[in-house]
């Protein structure tokens, strides 16, 4: 722990933040080494040596490349059992009805899968298939079926860029395009705008740009929840002198005020974090951001030398921006415009500054415009290429930002190229062999086409599309029309059970901690970390991803495989990598813990020239839009509480104090309704009801948030983000009394 005090931080002098709502952080950590006792070396291992499989600050071992001292929190302790645990008893599945009663995280503590299994057409159970078996019986399926009627969809499990990266290729060895990653889910809008606007699709900074800047603004991002060791550098940051703000629609508390477990004052007494709150509607930010430099223009408070020299198309964004009325602005995201002056007041005052943002931004039907209404802003300061400046959307998993960039996404292959015309040309020359040039489907777009019956067989590597996407019964009854499914995992999830069309095949995945020849994941800012493999016990029969897609290539076409798939080891990907993704030369040369590389250096843009063809950085003028929110209903959007992903740790958020069925909202709607705490009441979309719990809270008026995967019933199937294909996990509700008979 890190000693020193500074009482002008605390949140309170009486010792361990008794009467506050906070984590229970030391209770947790004893919690979690019980639950390990039986592997304690191994966990000990995992956590010395290998890079975190928790959210994407990166980490290698306890220690980061931000801060000297401990990097390690609840989040990637709480993973640790899916690492060390055993194989469950085949048994069980001997009832697959029984186990669709179960909770996910029941399922998951039956322990892992322990060796391939089949469950066929009218059976009740999985039987065991060797692997032998289980390859051969797909390599026979895809030597028949269209390669445009079979897919593959990867989530951020601890998934190494290897696994994403060999996938992909075998995907397109083999044919199709229709292969994705759970990275687009999340932030496919910052990837899309920042693309247009500097030529890069990641964090132009370093989180040690956090520390010292002038102001450091959180947009729809609770980094306290979901990047808890981001509060220590935040700490570290007022410590320098930074100002923090936060936009969003809640005021967090943990955003507020939180207990560091690693620094003994903040442990003890807790510390004030955010300075100023910002409180939009949600879906309000384009108008928000659009009000605050339009303030900036009109005061004259820009940087006219970055703009002139380094920029493209500011005059057509002013000359938009001047059309837009105050009126407008100020009904579209709920604030006066006086408050947005406030906040041009802090932005006009930074010399540097660093915005952070994450799936309250992205998760919206205009999930694009909300990112490039953001760009915007940072480029008229100036705040780009520079130290202390920057424009970061941060990562809530640790694989997800090298998902995308190693090839693993329907429309583009590794380095960005797209899939059609001088890419798959390209491609080919670099792989020997011909790689198909056709527009892949999204994961959305693949459970549509699944419920269309166009889909013969979908691979699922880890996640649940039960738990994660739009409307639950629906993604079920596309599971049910697809021929053959292949789910590859650690543990058991709910999509597993759907009932067979055909065939259903689970097999037994590796942790990354097992991955042969070790493995790497890229970090939020773009630091590609290598982790060894650590040796402990291992399930017999469970075999890396990478392995089993490498092994399929030469069964389904042997002498093709044997002139062009290569991969045979996890080194020989990552030189495979490195000539296919120029910009991530270095990682061939990753072979020890603690190795890693940052891809760009510190900074991108560092010397004011983006990616774009012309060296500039672009404007884009972006509308605020107008959402229809009929008198007497709310604006609905979705949290993270105790959980990683959609894997639901516990029923209470120790942040909130909220458990798993309250729906958050201001309190003066709960008055105006009639309602107090904890009293009943249903939810109403036009897609799906929901029985929850009245929680007044430190909301915007008219908005309210429920806990995600649980709110997914309200959440329409058939929106999504016109640009990049997100779907909006947003929904308009009305607010009944009482619980509705379902």
């Amino acid at each position: 722990m890190e000693f020193g005090f500074n009482p002008g931080m605390w949140v309170s002098p009486v010792p361990f933040g008794l009467g506050h709502e906070k984590p229970k952080h030391f209770r947790d950590m004893a919690r979690i080494w019980w639950e390990n006792r039986d592997q304690v070396e191994y966990a000990t291992r995992i956590l010395k040596e290998g890079v975190c499989d928790g959210c994407a600050l990166g980490t290698t071992g306890i220690r980061d490349f931000t801060l000297d001292g401990v990097h390690l929190c609840t989040i990637r302790l709480e993973l640790l059992r899916l690492n060390t645990m055993g194989a469950l008893d085949p048994a069980v599945l001997d009832h697959v009805s029984d186990l669709e009663r179960l909770s996910g995280q029941e399922l998951r503590e039956l322990g892992r899968i322990p060796h391939p299994m089949v469950r066929r057409r009218g059976d009740k159970r999985f039987s065991r298939i060797s692997w032998d078996g289980a390859l051969d019986l797909l390599a026979e399926r895809l030597r028949t079926i269209d390669p445009q009627r079979w897919a593959i969809y990867l989530t951020s499990r601890g998934i190494t860029n290897e696994v994403y990266y060999a996938t992909q290729k075998v995907a397109r060895f083999l044919g199709t395009n229709n292969v994705d990653n759970s990275a687009r889910i999340c932030h496919a809008p910052s990837t899309t705008a920042l693309k247009r606007s500097i030529g890069y699709a990641a964090s132009t900074c370093s989180y040690s740009d956090w520390i010292g800047t002038d102001l450091l603004v959180f947009i729809g991002s609770h980094v306290a929840n979901n990047q808890p060791v981001a509060t220590k550098y935040m700490y570290r940051a007022k410590e320098e002198g930074t100002r923090i703000a936060m936009v969003n629609s809640f005021r967090e508390p943990a955003m507020e005020k939180y207990w560091i477990p690693s620094i003994v004052d903040s442990a003890l007494f807790g510390s004030k974090l955010t300075d100023d709150f910002f409180q939009v509607h949600q879906g309000g930010d384009v108008a928000f951001f659009n009000g605050v430099l339009k303030h900036l223009v009109e005061r004259d408070a820009l940087d006219h030398d970055f703009i002139r020299e380094r920029t493209a198309g500011f005059d057509a964004l002013a000359s938009d921006l001047t059309a837009q009325s105050w009126e407008d602005l100020e009904r579209f995201s709920g604030v006066s415009r006086d408050e947005m002056g406030r906040f041009a007041d802090l932005v006009a005052a930074a010399r540097n500054a660093v915005f952070v943002w994450s799936m309250g931004i992205t998760q919206h039907r205009f999930g694009v415009d909300n990112v490039q209404a953001i760009v915007n802003l940072g480029l008229a300061r100036g705040y780009l290429g520079r130290e202390k400046c920057g424009l970061m959307p941060i990562r809530g998993h640790s694989g997800v930002q090298g998902g995308a960039e190693v090839g693993a996404v329907p429309w583009s292959f590794p380095g960005g190229r797209a899939v059609g015309g001088d890419g798959a040309e390209e491609m080919a020359e670099l792989w020997g062999f011909d790689v198909p040039s056709w527009r892949g489907l999204s994961a959305v777009e693949v459970v549509h086409a699944a419920h269309r019956g166009e889909m013969d067989l979908l691979w699922a590597i880890g996640g649940d599309y039960l738990g994660t996407l739009p409307d639950p019964a629906y993604c079920r009854e596309a599971l049910e029309r697809v021929p053959f499914r292949v789910h590859q995992d650690i543990v058991l999830a709910h999509q597993m059970f759907v009932e067979p069309h055909d065939t259903v095949l689970l097999l037994p995945a590796t942790t990354r901690y097992e991955q042969p020849g070790g493995g790497t994941e890229t970090a939020t800012e773009r630091r590609i970390y290598f982790s060894p493999e650590i040796p402990g016990p291992r399930i017999a029969e469970a075999r890396s991803e990478w392995e089993v897609f490498v092994d399929l290539a030469h069964r389904v076409d042997p002498a093709g495989a044997r002139g062009g798939i290569g991969m045979e080891s996890a080194r020989a990907i990552r030189e495979d990598i490195a000539r296919a993704v120029p910009f991530y030369d270095g990682i061939q040369d990753l072979q020890a813990a603690g190795d890693a590389v940052q891809w760009g250096g510190p900074r991108l843009c560092a010397d004011g020239r983006t990616a774009l063809p012309d060296g500039r950085a672009h404007f884009h003028p972006v509308a605020p839009p107008e959402l229809d929110i009929p008198e007497g209903h709310f604006h609905l959007s979705t949290r993270r509480g105790k959980q990683f992903n959609s894997m639901i740790q516990a029923e209470r958020d120790p942040l909130t104090g909220g458990v798993r069925d309250h729906v958050f909202m201001a309190p003066a709607d709960a008055e105006r309704l009639g309602l107090s705490e904890g009293d009943p009441v249903t939810l109403v979309s036009d897609v799906g009801t929901y029985r929850g719990t009245c929680r007044p809270s430190d909301m915007k008026e008219r908005n309210l948030q429920v806990f995600w995967p649980e709110a997914n019933p309200l959440i329409r199937r058939d929106v999504v983000e016109p640009q990049c294909g997100i779907p909006d996990f947003t929904a308009v509700v009305r607010v009944e009394r009482g619980h509705a008979t379902p």
